[in-house]
Order: C-alpha cells, then structure tokens, then sequence
C-alpha cells in the first residue's frame, strides 16, 4: 500500500521553489551593487552637464 501525501506539504514545497526561481530572476534583473549604482549615477549628471553645456542661449 502506497504512503498518503500530505498536500498541504506539497503545496508549500512547491510554492518554495516557485519563490526561488522568482527570486533568481530578480537579482538578475534588479542586483546592482552599490558602486555600480552610484557609478551610473555620476555618468548620468556628467552627461546631462555635457549636454546643458552645448546647448545655445535664445
């Protein structure tokens, strides 16, 4: 005779590994450290300082 499953344990094992893949997902999409925040940060004003530079006065 075959082992009753408890499906409340099934459920919440799956609903475990459904977490991880979305948590895996996530730092790829989303995980910058620091440093390269506060590098793209800074490239963005310089480039914004470049542009307002060039631009001519009406």
């Amino acid at each position: 005779m075959t082992e009753p499953i408890n499906l409340n344990k099934f459920r919440k094992a799956r609903a475990r590994a459904d977490e991880k893949v979305q948590a895996a997902e996530n730092r790829v999409r989303f995980g910058r450290t620091k440093a390269e925040k506060t590098t793209s940060k800074l490239e963005a004003e310089r480039a914004r300082r470049a542009h307002e530079e060039k631009k001519r006065d009406e």
